[in-house]
């Protein structure tokens, strides 16, 4: 199987597109009614979520095989360290190795449900995403990605820790790293620029998603630990209330930033898609990227209430 270090040293720029393990059977629909609408377009890479703290992981797996045998699209396995020991870790790289699954994305992972809690390590487990890199590089021919924090993780004391770690990460083995949900390509750029710096030449893929409302700017940014963004904030504080004008707020804005990213150099765009397919197809109609967009496609796109904000 191709593996997203050969398909991301191609020529680009590229595409990716994140789903979530469903929590049931409707939401399953809804996922693969999204992998269906996407699939023309070709994107460099679909990745499939571990769930917060590391849970659903049997329907992770099962979705990602399932692309995998099912589908023209590359998968990529979400993998954290949280809560498991380094044979179960094991035993996870295993089945996807079995069904020809070689791309991985390594995560540390945050503590099941409250993702602002301490972090506590298995006690046969691991404490870094570098280690989890390099367990699975270890394990086999495995291309692997890594989390990147623009504003720094949430967990770092400061800027310099936090570049030490990423550096660390990219030095186990990783081929290429996804940044989290961005809100400025400044933020991307210094990000690129600082890992240039210390000696990091793969790719980083900017993290987009269109984000359609005050309330889940700022629930994102709690989450997150990023700073509430106070451009997009003000726009979409002034449209509160008006579902389709938040909506097109936060289109106009993930277009914006997009094609800052792409005259920067940006190497793809990574998007962050809530097993949806609206958004993602709206913002490379409007950058005319990656092909013309099936009409197809756009036609099944029409349904409104997919996300808050018809997104």
């Amino acid at each position: 199987m191709v593996t997203v270090r050969e398909r991301l040293a191609a020529p680009g720029p590229h595409f990716s597109v994140e789903f979530m393990p469903p929590r049931d059977d409707a939401e399953e629909a809804a996922l693969w009614l999204a992998i269906r609408r996407l699939e023309p377009l070709r994107p460099a890479f679909v990745s499939v979520t571990y769930g917060a703290g590391g849970s659903r992981r049997d329907r992770t797996i099962r979705i990602t095989e399932r692309i995998a045998a099912e589908t023209t699209l590359l998968p990529v396995a979400h993998l954290t360290a949280v809560g498991h020991s380094v044979a179960e870790l094991r035993q996870v790289i295993g089945s996807y190795a079995a069904v020809g699954v070689r791309n991985i994305l390594a995560l540390r992972g945050d503590p099941p449900g409250d993702p602002t809690a301490d972090w506590v390590a298995h006690p046969d487990g691991l404490h870094y995403a570098g280690e989890l890199v390099a367990l699975a590089r270890s394990l086999g021919d495995f291309s692997v990605g890594v989390a990147a924090f623009p504003e720094t993780h949430p967990r770092s004391p400061d800027a310099e820790s936090d570049l030490r770690h990423f550096v660390a990460k990219m030095a186990a083995g990783a081929d290429y790293a996804v940044t989290q949900m961005l809100f400025s390509a400044g933020d991307w750029v210094r990000l690129r620029d600082r890992a240039a710096a210390a000696g990091v030449g793969a790719p980083i893929l900017p993290g987009i998603m269109p984000v359609t409302s005050l309330a889940r700017l700022r629930r994102i940014c709690e989450l997150s630990g990023q700073r509430l963004p106070g451009d997009l904030a003000d726009r979409l504080a002034a449209v509160d209330g008006d579902a389709a004008a938040g909506r097109a707020v936060g289109m106009e804005h993930a277009v914006e930033m997009a094609r800052e990213l792409l005259a920067e150099g940006a190497p793809g765009l990574h998007f962050y898609t809530f097993n949806r397919s609206k958004a993602t197809l709206d913002v490379l109609a409007a950058l005319d990227w990656a092909g013309p967009v099936p009409a197809a496609a756009l036609s099944s796109t029409t349904t409104s209430g997919l996300l808050p904000g018809g997104g």
